[in-house]
């Protein structure tokens, strides 16, 4: 048949109906978000948030991850176990109808389970859909039950094993190579996520370990944490705040219920210029926020702004105080449990429920008052605070418009340093930042100009974690860099949102020589865009490139090496065509030392470079780290220095 005739016979046969878990298997990023690094990480967060609903109602307080050689992950329990029994509507145990079939289990009884992260039941089954094989083990009732399973199919009836008077579950799971773009597990990634439950999740333990042979040290230890918290919330925002300086020394402590709501709030100030709000619903991170979080911002700004206009000391102030000013230098985690959710998006990033708004309003207003009436040296520092951000919001109000009025002043409004693209269809274009005019020169002469632009930036730009914002924003690089890609800075009333309409480049690429001084220049650009551009990283815009360390050539012969691996190999490669003497090396210590053509062959050709996408796992954890390698205290900087000491390489 013709492709049209096949067009036109468009029938009810054409219909395709995916039963039980095909669907899962045939579109996974529905499920799960992708199937790259962060879906498969996903699915070991599945697992654990069964568990964690079972510490939720009460019956679990100890969990164990296990990453096992080969990438398997289990998970176990000492929570009730999975009912095993009869399941009367389809006929079959219990354990297999929640392993095999999407949207069951407890969460959908609220007498089962009163709170619940995985509430769209689609947790474990979906797991199982995409493991090439999956092992449960239940202790349940005095007895051992046990269940495996290949890309989701039973591979037979659940059956008794054994005996034991222990309670749990454990779920074994290898993921589907044939579905994931990734396959090895991040322990750093994971041990994130385990400490944040920990942390939302008081007086709950959870191991990880990891078992792989790669990652025992020289005694053959593998490495394990154990993941505790007594305090909370509390103790999570001292975490948070760790690698700066204080405002005030005590962490604020809300826990309350409102409305029939459980709300936990704490929060903290520091001395910095940025805002750090970690906002959860049933341990789900609510990357967008939702309406928890503007019932928390209403409560902080009415509470602070009332007790500021009692005290008079906003009396001998002639500016307007907004909402962002008494956010600057905050550290706070807002959590609530809600027993229906309903999140925007099956990814669960932002909190729709308008019945949690006041509660949780209301809880912060009232304990935030009662702790600045009784700490007034405290309520004192945080106004003093947030008159002072008002100043610099002024000032950094100023420092946009010129920014905007850049346009107007330079014709075209592109900075004289950039070489443009031809293209004007921002999804195809893309703009290296790259490091010094030498460099940028040469990338200049390399490039494919129908799509790619050149923007070098001149030495290192400003570290935009110790300054205020009116500084960043008279910064000539930074101005630069915002003129350049189109984008435009918040308005007075938000000053920090970021309007990404007139985007020009839908790939901005960090090019930095690939040396130390180097490192440190992508570190701030990565910062900058970290505190003032999130929205470019979220949406997947910003990539670092990788250029190679080395040439080995052999008379007419060469190749390039990223490593030191691949250098020896090369070597021992061009050795066997010859004297070994002939055999040259050269270390590139900066991009300036590459010519335009080798500069275009190895990094910036696409259908050759290679180019790391910058993403946002953790944002709990990437605000940290951030702190920690930009900020003033020099103290956790020195400690993550030495732990990682034997990755770095240096240059003598």
């Amino acid at each position: 048949m013709s492709e049209e005739n096949s067009k036109a016979n468009y029938s009810a046969d054409n219909i395709q109906i995916l039963e039980g878990l095909e669907a899962v298997r045939k579109r996974p990023a529905m499920y799960i978000g992708d199937v790259g690094v962060k879906g498969l990480h996903h699915c070991v967060y599945e697992v654990v948030d069964n568990s964690i609903d079972e510490a939720l109602a009460g019956y679990c307080d100890t969990i164990k991850v296990t990453i096992n050689e080969g990438d398997s992950i289990t998970v176990e329990d000492n929570g009730r176990g999975i009912p095993t029994a009869l399941h009367s509507k389809e006929q079959k145990s219990a354990l297999e109808v929640v392993m095999t079939v999407l949207h069951a289990g407890g969460k959908f009884d609220k007498d089962t389970y009163k709170v619940s992260g995985g509430l769209h039941g689609v947790g474990v089954s979906c797991v199982n859909a995409l493991s090439s094989h999956l092992q449960a083990t239940v202790y349940r009732d005095g007895k051992i039950w046990q269940q495996e399973y290949e890309i989701g199919k039973p591979l037979y009836d659940v059956k008794v094993v054994g005996e034991t008077e222990l309670n749990g579950t454990i779920v074994t799971f290898q993921p589907d190579r044939t579905i994931f773009e990734h396959h090895v597990y991040n322990y750093e990634t994971l041990a994130a996520r385990m400490r944040e439950l920990a942390f939302l999740n008081k007086g709950i333990k959870i191991t990880l370990t990891d078992n792989r042979a790669e990652s025992q040290d020289e005694d053959g230890k593998a490495p394990e944490e154990v993941f505790y918290s007594e305090g909370g919330l509390k103790e999570f925002a001292q975490y948070l705040d760790r690698n700066r300086e204080p405002l005030i020394e005590d962490v604020i402590y809300i826990d309350g219920e409102k409305d029939g709501i459980p709300v936990e709030v704490s929060l903290t100030y520091n001395t910095s210029y940025t805002e750090n709000i970690q906002a959860y619903v049933n341990n789900i991170n609510t990357h967008e926020g939702g309406t928890h979080l503007s019932g928390f911002r209403r409560g902080l700004t009415n509470t602070l702004k009332k007790y500021a206009d009692d005290s008079g000391m906003l009396t001998k102030e002639k500016i307007e105080i907004a909402g962002d000013d008494f956010r600057e230098g905050l550290t706070a985690v807002v959590s609530v449990k809600v027993q229906e959710p309903q999140f925007e998006g099956q990814t669960k990033t932002k909190l729709g429920n308008r019945e949690v708004t006041a509660p949780v309003s209301q809880a912060v207003s009232e304990m935030l008052k009662i702790y600045l009436e009784e700490h007034p040296n405290d309520a004192k520092k945080i106004v003093e605070k947030v008159i002072l951000a008002a100043r610099a919001r002024n000032a950094a109000r100023k420092a946009r418009e010129m920014v905007q009025r850049k346009n107007v002043l330079t014709g075209s409004g592109l900075p004289g340093k950039l070489a443009d693209c031809s293209s004007k269809d921002a999804a195809e274009c893309e703009i290296y930042l790259v490091e010094g005019d030498s460099a940028g020169g040469t990338a200049k002469q390399g490039r494919d100009r129908m799509f790619q632009a050149i923007m070098p930036l001149r030495g290192k730009i400003l570290n935009v974690e110790k300054a205020m914002q009116h500084k960043i924003f008279e910064n000539e690089e930074i101005k630069n860099i915002y003129t350049a890609l189109g984008v435009r800075v918040g308005t007075e009333d938000d000053a920090k949102a970021l309007n990404t309409e007139k985007l020009r480049y839908h790939k901005i690429i960090i090019m930095c020589d690939a040396d130390v001084d180097g490192s440190h220049i992508e570190t701030l650009i990565l910062t900058f865009f970290f505190r003032y551009m999130r929205e470019l990283i979220e949406a997947g815009y910003i990539y670092i490139a990788t250029p190679p360390l080395y040439l080995v050539k052999k008379g007419s012969k060469s190749d390039y090496a990223w490593n030191d691996d691949q250098r020896d190999l090369l070597i021992e490669k061009f050795k066997g065509a010859g004297p070994a003497s002939s055999v040259g090396v050269q270390r590139y210590k900066g991009l300036g030392e590459m010519n335009a053509e080798q500069l275009w062959d190895t990094t910036m050709n696409p259908e050759g470079r290679t180019l790391r996408q910058v993403t946002i796992e953790n944002a709990a954890e990437s605000d940290q780290i951030f702190s920690m390698l930009m900020g003033d205290e020099v103290p956790p900087r020195k400690e993550f220095i030495e732990k990682h000491a034997k990755y770095a390489n240096i240059d003598i």
